[in-house]
């Protein structure tokens, strides 16, 4: 289809199928995106809606992800009919922010009370506290009464990312009287794939999946059918816990209980979908100290955030240059060392960065723990020893090949070992105890590993270079 095709008319009517404005990956083509700010430009809202409506409500939170932050108001003007709560839960934070932002408190609200509770939460938790406040004004008592409860959680803990909407059912009840329940009960949730069963203080006792209520004869004990054995989230876990129990034990839902043991949610697999690719994509942006690494974040967190870490990275840099002034005079004799000491640092970053990238995610999916953090130590030392045994028989021979020295082949071939050793024994000691002083190690890691590796590859060949008496 070509852009011509896709040009909005007057009077233009609904796309025959909508998977003309998507590409073989599900992603909105340039073209269609196009078409749609031409019709808003174009002062044409009848015609934008006509090409936007035929969407998916995650397309059409695509498609304010892919326009211009400038342009985001006036289609949203345009658009005001497809904002419904489900785009709104689809979209990216920081689009989501630009919005809501522009929208009045009311229209926040009614907004927030169509949606599930965790994303109500979502929407109303960046908001300014003096917005808030009203906001949550304009709200239903009840809906209020539930996000307020959800805000006095810690963020990113099982209370902020947990559903109120739930069915729970006494232990002595039977099948039939389940099934009567759901059946007349409109306010119920339309939502759900297992029935909670609680004793007479609202504990959770087991769990009941549809399927077998469907399949058991109506005067059976819903306690005869139940599952006792269940998983249970305390309410002020750490999503990303949260996410790692839902993982191990393949649950699809889960209930979330108070410190008395008493349920007060639930939280179900698609929510810890989202959790799961956004703890990833954390953990990766913030090894490199590149922030929460998302392109629509406003720029000037960004700088802030990278500035930052720069910064501590031009202090570590300052730090190395001051060991190699340290030898400057063996620098001065012999100038084949400033040319070949860059290599061995180099070579020891990549390989501090490799081992800190594996440790970082043991620790992320718990399988590095206590128990086992000595093997994991045993285990990358060995895996350094060898790589740095093999690359410092290469660098040797090479050098011996261009230089025809010896002893500076061995030096370097030495320096390129132990710094292989040092860049394994740093990757999992620098994060491993970031970790046991409760600071994220996907954060910081990665400038203290490049510190380590930089200072003792020059200390370590400027140092061996010094004691075998290297000069020209």
């Amino acid at each position: 289809m070509s852009e011509t095709d896709l040009a909005p008319t007057a009077g233009a009517t609904e796309p025959d199928n909508v998977a003309d404005q998507l590409d073989e990956d599900d992603r909105l083509k340039p073209a269609f995106v196009s078409a749609v700010l031409d019709a808003v430009e174009a002062n044409d809202p009848d015609a934008a809606r006509a090409l936007v409506e035929p969407l998916h409500p995650a397309d059409i939170a695509d498609l304010f992800e892919l326009t211009p932050h400038e342009d985001r108001g006036p289609l949203a003007k345009a658009l005001t009919d497809l904002l419904d709560a489900d785009v709104f839960a689809e979209m990216n934070d920081y689009v989501r922010e630009d919005l809501i932002d522009a929208l009045e408190p009311q229209q926040v609200a009614d907004i927030a009370a169509e949606l599930e509770t965790d994303d109500a939460v979502a929407i109303i938790e960046d908001l300014e506290p003096a917005d808030q406040r009203e906001v949550l004004r304009a709200m239903e008592p009840d809906d209020r009464a539930a996000i307020e409860e959800a805000l006095s959680y810690p963020e990113e803990s099982a209370g902020r990312l947990m559903q109120r909407d739930l069915v729970a059912v006494p232990e002595h009840w039977t099948v039939g009287n389940v099934l009567d329940y759901l059946r007349g009960h409109d306010e119920l949730t339309t939502d759900f794939w297992e029935i909670f069963v609680v004793d007479p203080g609202h504990k959770p006792v087991g769990t009941c999946a549809l399927s077998w209520i469907l399949r058991t004869p109506r005067g059976i004990a819903i306690g005869d059918v139940m599952k006792r054995e269940q998983t249970l989230i305390p309410v002020d876990m750490d999503q990303e816990e949260v996410a790692l129990r839902f993982q191990k034990y393949a649950l699809i839902s889960a209930a979330v209980v108070d410190p008395a043991g008493r349920l007060v949610g639930m939280i179900t697999v698609d929510d810890i979908v989202h959790i799961i690719q956004q703890e990833a994509g954390e953990d990766i942006t913030r090894l490199s100290g590149a922030g929460d690494g998302d392109i629509n974040e406003p720029i000037r967190f960004t700088i802030r955030t990278r500035l930052m870490w720069l910064i501590v990275n031009l202090g570590t840099a300052m730090l190395a240059a001051s060991i190699v002034g340290l030898f400057q005079g063996e620098i001065a004799r012999f100038a084949l060392l400033a040319v070949l000491m860059p290599i061995v640092s180099g070579m020891g970053g990549n390989a501090g960065t490799q081992t800190l990238a594996v440790v970082v995610r043991a620790i992320a999916t718990n399988q590095l723990t206590d128990s086992n953090t000595w093997w994991m130590i045993v285990r990358e030392l060995r895996i350094a020893l060898a790589n740095g045994l093999s690359l410092g028989i290469l660098i040797g021979l090479g050098t011996l090949a261009i230089f025809h020295r010896p002893d500076l082949a061995l030096v370097i071939g030495l320096a390129m070992i132990t710094n292989n050793l040092i860049a394994g024994l740093s990757g999992v000691l620098i994060p491993v105890t970031l970790d046991r002083f409760r600071i994220d190690p996907a954060v910081s890691s990665a400038v203290f590993v490049t510190m380590m590796t930089d200072c003792m590859g020059f200390f370590s060949f400027l140092g061996l270079a010094l004691l075998f008496g290297l000069s020209g």
